[in-house]
């Protein structure tokens, strides 16, 4: 009867699909995937995060360090140019004190002898002073238009200083007094040392076009005329040039 009984309700188990002992679940093969690819979709996900990070550290790490090397360098910048502006301004004012010192040297050396209009024959304006010092004392009686006082001080200037670099201007510029003061014959002279005894000066076309006008003066009409067209010819582009051109044109007009 028990035995029956247990028959039947096998029966009914399989006829209905149900199981006497069940078994466990068994998981399916496409989730399983599935899920290992998300896990290493993951774990790839947290790499990339990880390096980006350690990317951008990086980068802001190098940005840190430029901006520390700029503001160095401009630091750097800031403090020469403040050493920079202290030099000049240290330049500049021992240059003050050197022209001050000279302008006292002048006012006391040779201050009473400029101011009597007198100069004591073998006489420097600037007893003592260097050639530069003296050369530019005598300049300024040119401009003072002190023309006997500065070619005086020229005079004695090229005794002194022969072999000085400004000797070439200085005899210039004792014909130029001499030339100011309507003295012609001495400044002819003298423009005529510049030429023969400084060729190569700068102030040769200079030199050459007041011979001309010194013989235009002296009413030496031909000898003017010739030394302003040799201004003319030898130094074509110069201002002498130029002003000798005028000069030629003014004694055509005056037929002479």
């Amino acid at each position: 009867m028990i035995r029956k009984s247990l028959l039947a309700i096998l029966a009914a188990c399989a006829v209905g699909g149900c199981e006497l002992f069940p078994t466990a679940n068994t998981e399916d093969p496409v989730q399983v995937r599935l899920d290992g690819i998300e896990r290493r979709l993951q774990a790839i996900e947290r790499i990339v995060e990880n390096q980006s990070l350690v990317q951008l550290t990086q980068q802001v790490d190098a940005l840190e360090r430029r901006a520390d090397q700029l503001q160095g360098r401009a630091e750097t910048l800031e403090y020469d140019a403040e050493n920079s502006a202290g030099r000049q301004r240290q330049l500049y004012a021992d240059l003050d004190a050197r022209i001050q010192d000279l302008e006292r040297s002048v006012r006391i050396r040779g201050g009473s002898v400029l101011d009597s209009g007198n100069l004591p024959p073998g006489q420097l304006p600037v007893p003592g002073g260097s050639d530069r010092d003296n050369y530019q004392v005598a300049f300024e009686l040119v401009k003072e238009e002190r023309y006997d006082l500065a070619a005086n001080a020229f005079q004695q200037f090229l005794v002194t200083f022969p072999d000085s670099e400004l000797a070439d201007n200085a005899q210039y510029w004792l014909a130029e007094s001499y030339y100011a003061a309507d003295k012609f014959e001495q400044a002819l002279e003298n423009f005529e040392v510049v030429i023969t005894e400084h060729p190569r000066s700068s102030k040769v076309p200079d030199a050459l076009l007041k011979i001309g006008y010194c013989n235009y003066n002296l009413r030496r009409w031909d000898a003017a005329r010739q030394t302003l067209s040799r201004v003319q010819a030898d130094y074509p582009e110069t201002t002498a040039a130029r002003l000798a051109g005028e000069y030629l044109k003014r004694m055509e007009s005056d037929g002479v």
